[in-house]
């Protein structure tokens, strides 16, 4: 194998790699990194059997070369040291040579590394998905989906199924549900008319696998493709495959956990109430979830307030756009509610409390499709 290639493509492409190699994999070749040279250019490969990651580097495109002279063949090498290596090469281009006996030799400018490469048929095949199930979305939407749900899965193993992110299609829309039993993020799109037959089953993907993903892909608008197998999900762009497994088991039921009336309506600007939690949030560090109390007053004035008593305590009077219904005081998480506001791209939200002691939902005041929901924490 051998072929010469621009340094900056083959990083960005390791870099991406590089995020399903796990040290810790009971399968040693996975801890090594597969190169593989054909005539249409290099892909290279990770995996840690959780997920699994390709990137390709085309010998050409849009009229720019990546890597010329090429002579085709595969290799593993080790993760540990290879990603170092191509960082620190002095030139913008990079030769890499191995021989019969998977001896690697990197060349750029006056720098000569060797490195001792695996047998890439040792190396794990990824699955090549081709199923029905699949459908296409704009990249930088499937990252807004992301965005706005994935920091609502549990980190507790206790519950294993809700670390990821349930996702599901019915009657043409597209859902993505998240929760930890303590709150819910949920975004639901409708699917353009090509795909409005388009059932897909209920899925859960580890919230791992999502936070990755979104990490690799930049902000674009052309299309990642999507097809779901039985235990596996693949997401795949021009040059990218990224594989991951699913969890096991069934997604609770959580639009039970939807209130259907509210007594308590407040809408405020978005930026001002996560100020102001954020504010209260400062002395409220003594108990573990940060409490902070919220108060509506009278003329659309709603207090909130921080307590911890060894420290001190904060209270700050907010103007809401519109306060309707019942007075109210309730408690809840800090913490929580600033992830839920910062997953809303809006200017305004709408709050609806059900009382002191039941859920309370948020979303944009005129978009149903973004929906946050959390429950309260008792004080007394």
């Amino acid at each position: 194998m051998k072929f010469i290639i621009q340094r900056d493509q083959l990083m960005d492409s390791v870099q991406d790699v590089m995020k399903a190699i796990s040290s810790r994999t009971t399968i040693p070749i996975l801890t090594g990194m597969k190169l593989e040279a054909s005539q249409n250019g290099v892909k290279l490969t990770g995996s840690d059997s959780d997920i699994s990651i390709e990137s390709f580097i085309p010998e050409e495109e849009d009229g720019i070369v990546y890597v010329e002279n090429i002579e085709p063949g595969s290799v593993v090498l080790q993760a540990k040291y290879f990603p170092d290596i191509v960082r620190k090469l002095p030139q913008k281009t990079v030769e890499i040579e191995s021989d019969n006996h998977r001896n690697v030799t990197i060349r750029s400018g006056s720098a000569e590394f060797h490195l001792n490469g695996q047998d890439p048929e040792e190396y794990p095949q990824l699955p090549q998905l081709h199923t029905e199930d699949s459908f296409e979305l704009p990249i930088d939407l499937l990252k807004n989906l992301i965005r706005q749900t994935v920091f609502a899965v549990s980190t507790s193993e206790t519950r294993p199924i809700l670390t990821g992110v349930n996702v599901r299609i019915e009657a043409g829309v597209l859902h993505f549900v998240a929760t930890d039993s303590h709150r819910l993020a949920s975004r639901q799109i409708p699917l353009g008319e090509s795909e409005e037959r388009l059932e897909l089953p209920s899925i859960v993907i580890p919230g791992k696998s999502l936070t990755e993903l979104n990490k690799i892909l930049d902000d674009s608008q052309d299309k990642i493709d999507i097809s779901v197998t039985e235990n596996q999900v693949l997401f795949r762009t021009k040059h990218l495959y990224f594989l991951s497994r699913l969890l096991d088991g069934n997604y609770p039921e959580t639009s039970r956990l939807i209130p259907e009336q509210s007594k308590t309506i407040v809408k405020i600007g978005t930026k001002e109430l996560l100020q102001s939690v954020d504010r209260a949030s400062l002395l409220a560090k003594e108990n573990r979830n940060n409490v902070v109390r919220l108060i509506t007053k009278e003329d659309n004035e709603i207090e909130i307030n921080g307590n911890s008593p060894e420290v001190g305590n904060v209270i700050e009077e907010v103007i809401a756009d519109s306060v309707e219904g019942e007075d109210l005081k309730i408690s809840f998480s800090s913490k929580y509610m600033m992830d839920a506001l910062k997953a809303i791209d809006y200017d305004q939200v709408k709050v609806e409390f059900t009382g002191a002691m039941r859920p309370f939902l948020i979303r944009p005041v005129d978009d149903e499709q973004v929906l946050q929901l959390i429950l309260p924490v008792r004080t007394y």
